[in-house]
């Protein structure tokens, strides 16, 4: 089937590279998910623990957010609640049975691809089983294993400090390499700097192909802090931070949302998760080697199935970034871009 539109590629996991993608895919049908691969935690790390399976979880996210079918997207999303599955997805354990039938991660997930009848690729970013580690040099007795301890964990230390890497070291897909150097535009989705970026952005290969692309890079930034980690970091300090993980200079432009949600709201954030609103340092975003846009990209609140806006914060996000709009910011750079070479 013939593709249309410009090549996409977004980069991460999680959430933010779900919400990212379940727009975009409206704007291109050339849109690739290069996805981290150190997750550990919940269903992803029994699988990996008590069967040698490779993280499935960010990769399905990414596989539904890309799926034309609503059907299966809603199987794949079904997560059983009792008996011997109770905590697992159906789509962690089916890219696990294929992974197993295969012999190969990459075809699993060609095989799902296939399934859920997905418009663009999903790339895993490593086909490596790796783990995770957070180090301080200056504190040799402090050091994290894990990502979903990492995640979990109150840092004593600024984490700006502290190096990531992956056991062992990872050697990308050349898949993900290829479709970042062929990019029209390189998207990084937010997420969790320390557990969700950083753990791809740290593979060497990939950080030299974000260094050598011809292509628009776009940093999306978080909307908010997280307790322990994150606090008082600025949009600037998130930047920041993708770049120290690549090692260079390599981002065009920051999108960052400079709406404000309402009182009720924060303040549910404030008191539940001691998470505040990122703060938007202008001056310093003046200043920085990339274009810093500033939009209205901030999400209505998530509503539970039964329209309920008054579930707990761990059941949802509450704050979280407009789809659409954050799409069509990308589109507009693009087309700027490719205006400015024309």
């Amino acid at each position: 089937m013939d593709k249309h539109g410009p090549k996409v590629v977004v980069i991460g996991g999680g959430t933010g590279s779900f919400t990212l993608l379940s727009a975009l895919k409206e704007h291109t049908d050339n849109i690739t998910a290069i996805v981290n691969m150190a997750d550990d935690g919940g269903s992803t790390g029994v699988l990996r623990d008590e069967l040698g399976a490779l993280p499935p979880g960010d990769v399905r996210q990414c596989l539904v957010a890309l799926s034309e079918s609503a059907k299966i997207r809603e199987l794949f999303n079904y997560r059983f609640t009792e008996g011997t599955f109770s905590g697992h997805s159906f789509g962690n354990l089916l890219l696990t049975a294929l992974e197993k039938v295969s012999g190969n991660f990459s075809d699993a997930v060609e095989t799902a691809s296939e399934i859920l009848n997905i418009k663009g690729t999903v790339l895993p970013a490593t086909l490596d089983n790796v783990r995770l580690r957070m180090e301080w040099p200056d504190d040799e007795k402090l050091t994290l294993h894990g990502e979903r301890v990492i995640d979990e964990y109150y840092f004593r230390k600024d984490p700006r400090t502290a190096m990531l890497s992956l056991l062992p070291t990872a050697q990308a897909n050349p898949q993900a390499i290829r479709a970042i150097k062929e990019a029209d535009i390189v998207v990084i989705a937010p997420g969790d700097l320390y557990t969700s970026l950083g753990p791809l952005l740290i593979i060497d290969e990939i950080g030299r192909a974000l260094q050598s692309t011809k292509a628009a890079v776009v940093y999306v930034s978080n909307l908010v802090t997280k307790k322990g980690q994150t606090e008082g970091f600025t949009v600037s300090d998130h930047a920041a931070e993708i770049e120290r993980f690549i090692g260079a200079h390599v981002l065009d432009y920051v999108l960052y949302n400079a709406s404000k949600p309402n009182e009720q709201l924060a303040k549910i954030y404030r008191e539940e998760e001691n998470a505040y609103i990122v703060d938007v340092d202008t001056d310093c975003l003046q200043g920085q080697h990339y274009r810093a846009i500033g939009g209205d990209f901030l999400g209505d609140m998530a509503k539970g199935q039964d329209g309920s806006e008054h579930l707990p914060v761990a059941k949802r996000s509450l704050i979280r970034h407009d789809a659409e709009a954050t799409a069509a910011e990308i589109m507009t750079i693009f087309k700027g871009a490719h205006d400015a070479k024309d």
